[in-house]
């Protein structure tokens, strides 16, 4: 994941000024909290988080796929 700089915000200025995150959030889809100077916290959109739950349930849809077309038989053996 790439992060902007200007989406930086400390945990202390994110306490005091939650609507100054709120705004990053709107503009830039994102803002990614600080605490003792490492990232800590990260604040999206709900509209983008909904998209990567559906991206991570696509990937366990396609995985099982996967493993049943590779385990066809045994599958159909357990199933009798």
């Amino acid at each position: 994941m790439n992060v902007n700089t200007k989406n930086l915000v400390s945990i202390t200025e994110a306490n005091q000024n939650f609507s100054r995150v709120a705004r990053l959030v709107d503009e830039n889809g994102a803002a990614v909290i600080l605490k003792n100077n490492v990232p800590r916290y990260l604040i999206v959109d709900f509209g983008q988080a909904e998209q990567e739950q559906l991206a991570a349930d696509e990937d366990v849809i396609s995985v099982s796929k996967r493993l049943i077309a590779k385990n066809k038989q045994a599958y159909e053996v357990l199933a009798k």
